[in-house]
């Protein structure tokens, strides 16, 4: 939109919405990370403030090896980039890199109230899954997720359908704040793509897929190779019929539809006419054939920057760098309204 002044057009621009998100560096990225998360964050890069982490501090509710997570640090962060995050254009860090996330977490616990946390649907999952290490940090990383959103002063919110209750909680505890002393956070909203919202298990398509299954055939990790890939969707679960047609009870077959759709572009409706005729087996053959050539690009960068630590490094620093002067901005503003003395 352009105005004029004094005979002088001058240009004036929306600023840009922002837009946070992560994912824990806690197993092997599967394709439902990539098409549920990353690649949907590839496309808003341009329109959006971007600002993506690898949530390492969130992976510790849950053992970890400490070796294994140091490489799977890196490799998140590989993978970020090889799936087409550029670090020219978003903001691109490790979250125990910049301390703000611990700090704005432990403020906004005391405005979270213990009702909302135990009524949390994946505390109660996890804590059935680690029976013997239901710790603090599994009850209260709530919060902290949503420190790492209100830090930012984060508009928009890639999350599945499963992480919705965690940015409620988000949203309420940033009302809550602000209504106690005046604004001061940002109210996040959701956004949720139409296609890849929630890719699920390939040996039990009820289920979500998960990159610490201890099933190898539920998932498909993006850096599995490509006979992996095909033979994974061959073992795929799909239901007793042969039509491959979108539809109720249909829960294996639906799947691989969507996943489908998710690497070619095609609607539904053109798949199904594309398979007509046709039965599950040449229909999972041919999902798997599209799989590992739609990730094959994606392994050969992978390849090349993970053997690149000092350039991962240099963009690990330069992220935090960035990442920490938003920070500070909201940790100051905060401190100042709850009456924190500042030096």
């Amino acid at each position: 939109m352009a105005t004029e002044l004094n005979g002088v057009s001058e240009q004036k621009t929306e600023k840009k919405k922002t837009i946070f998100s992560g994912v824990q560096p806690s197993g092997n990225l599967t394709i439902g990370n990539y098409l549920g998360a990353i690649k949907n964050w590839t496309v808003l890069q341009k329109e959006y403030n971007c600002i993506y982490c690898v949530v390492d501090m969130h992976a510790i509710t849950v053992r970890q090896v400490p070796a294994d997570l140091r490489r799977r640090t890196y490799e998140t962060l590989a993978l970020y980039i090889a799936a087409g995050l550029d670090p020219k254009e978003n903001i691109l860090f490790v979250q125990s890199h910049v301390p703000a996330h611990a700090v704005l977490s432990w403020d906004l616990g005391c405005f979270t109230m213990f009702g909302e946390l135990s009524r949390m649907t994946q505390f109660k999952d996890k804590s059935r899954k680690n029976a013997d290490n239901i710790n603090a940090g599994l009850f209260t990383y709530p919060v902290l997720m949503a420190a790492d959103i209100l830090l930012y002063q984060t508009d928009l919110v890639p999350v599945g359908i499963d992480q919705r209750q965690h940015l409620e909680l988000a949203r309420d505890i940033a009302i809550r704040f602000n209504n106690i002393y005046s604004p001061t956070f940002t109210v996040p909203e959701a956004y949720i793509p139409e296609t890849g919202m929630k890719i699920m298990s390939l040996a039990e398509p009820t289920k979500k897929m998960s990159k610490s299954d201890s099933n190898a055939n539920a998932s498909v990790g993006l850096l599995d190779s490509r006979d992996q890939i095909i033979a994974k969707f061959k073992r795929a679960v799909t239901d007793s019929g042969s039509e491959v047609r979108y539809g109720e009870g249909k829960d294996g077959i639906n799947n691989l539809i969507n996943i489908y759709c998710c690497f070619t572009g095609k609607t539904r409706s053109e798949t199904e006419r594309e398979f007509e005729g046709k039965g599950y087996g040449e229909f999972k053959m041919a999902v798997g054939e599209t799989v590992a050539d739609g990730l094959s690009s994606l392994r050969e960068e992978y390849g090349k920057l993970i053997c690149d630590k000092q350039y991962l490094d240099q963009i690990m620093a330069s992220g935090a760098e960035k990442a920490s002067a938003i920070a500070r901005k909201t940790i100051s503003k905060v401190h100042r309204k709850i009456g924190y003395v500042s030096v």
